[in-house]
């Protein structure tokens, strides 16, 4: 007897099906044979070996974090990003220097390589990652600038760029870590995911004077001195920065999303081009759980349309990855990562860093695909 022949691997229905790159924004469904989106969009039929149906729900490309810890267990925030973030909607995630030259060996083998969730490396300007129990930077000379240079080099496309940090919890002179980790990054020519000093030693408009096109300021909205306002204004500074090509990402974490920023910043126009959660070890098992869905509910609830907070968790995220042919897009070819999401108008208020709640729903995962596997 024949064997009978699908058209499909899985169609995946839902209520709504949106993808900023694809312009969809309705009722459909994703088709998937292997681990290729073959059609996305209204009037999918046809046969599949499974088929999922998500009537209340809405299907997005699956959602990248910007800004997070997959890492090592023995890391300061390193958490299992097949825990932590792929069965909530996170298919792809940027390490925000949880490993360095010294130990990016170790970080290649036991996450990236082992990991269902693509995980991606801005590699620790400082040589030991983030295994120092204080700080990554105990003196200068963790900023090693030939290892760097030479780990990038060698790391292949694991590693998109560098982080670095010229915050206060360092010891060192930030003056030299900035100069350290531009001189890797232009040596390297590499992008830079930067912690600003957040300090009225240091302007935040000098800083992002020093960065280039294509860098990424995180804990933009964070609420500590030289943060995004000057008297209740968005800075003149951080508007040029923008007009240049610098881009702004969110890294919630827990002390750097304060809506008394946010709300102000998106009033005005001023939105952050990427959403990241900064989720780490002291996240788990968190009431409610801090994760990226929430994360963007709350970008929401500060007032960005919900179309374009979408687009801030998929399609954004991706063309700075330089990977937006293959996720954060629907489009037929593209890797079949997909998030399934459900508004909950019952959720935990959400709040900020400053204890600041808002009333409301908020957007909570259902399921996950990752390359045409569904994982939950």
């Amino acid at each position: 007897m024949e064997a009978y022949v699908f058209d499909y691997d899985l169609i995946i229905y839902a209520g709504r099906v949106f993808c900023e790159d694809t312009g969809l924004d309705g009722p459909g469904a994703v088709a998937i044979v292997g681990d290729r989106v073959v059609e996305s969009g209204a009037g999918i039929a046809g046969s599949a070996k499974q088929t999922l149906r998500f009537p209340d729900a809405v299907l997005l490309p699956g959602l990248i974090d910007m800004h997070a810890h997959p890492g090592l267990p023995e890391t300061r925030y390193g958490v299992d990003p097949d825990v932590e973030f792929l069965r909530r909607g996170v298919t792809t995630v940027l390490s925000q220097g949880d490993a360095g030259a010294g130990d990016l060996d170790e970080y290649l083998e036991k996450v990236i390589a082992v990991s269902k969730t693509r995980v991606l490396l801005a590699l620790n300007l400082s040589r030991t990652g983030e295994k120092n129990p204080i700080a990554n930077m105990e003196s200068i000379d963790d900023a090693d600038t030939k290892a760097c240079i030479a780990a990038i080099e060698s790391g292949g496309d694991a590693i998109w760029g560098i982080s670095f940090n010229t915050g206060t919890h360092n010891p060192v002179d930030p003056h030299e870590v900035m100069d350290r980790g531009l001189s890797v990054a232009e040596a390297t020519d590499s992008p830079i995911l930067f912690g600003s000093r957040q300090a009225s030693d240091w302007s935040l408009d000098d800083q992002l004077a020093l960065l280039r096109p294509g860098d990424i300021l995180t804990y933009c909205f964070n609420g500590r001195p030289e943060n995004l306002l000057e008297d209740g204004a968005v800075r003149t500074g951080v508007l040029a920065a923008s007009d240049r090509g610098i881009r702004f990402d969110v890294g919630h974490g827990m002390a750097s999303f304060s809506y008394s920023i946010a709300e102000p910043c998106i009033e005005q126009g001023f939105w952050p081009d990427t959403i990241s959660s900064d989720q780490y070890r002291e996240h788990t098992g968190s009431v409610p759980q801090h994760d990226l869905p929430r994360t963007l509910s709350k970008l929401i609830a500060a007032g960005m349309p919900e179309e374009d907070a979408f687009a801030r968790v998929t399609s954004r995220p991706a063309e700075l990855l330089g990977l937006s042919e293959e996720i954060g897009t629907l489009m037929p070819g593209a890797c079949a990562d997909l998030a399934v999401l459900k508004y909950n108008e019952r959720a935990s208020s959400l709040e900020d860093v400053d204890g600041v709640k808002k009333q409301g729903g908020c957007w909570e995962p259902v399921a996950t695909v990752r390359a045409g596997e569904v994982v939950s």
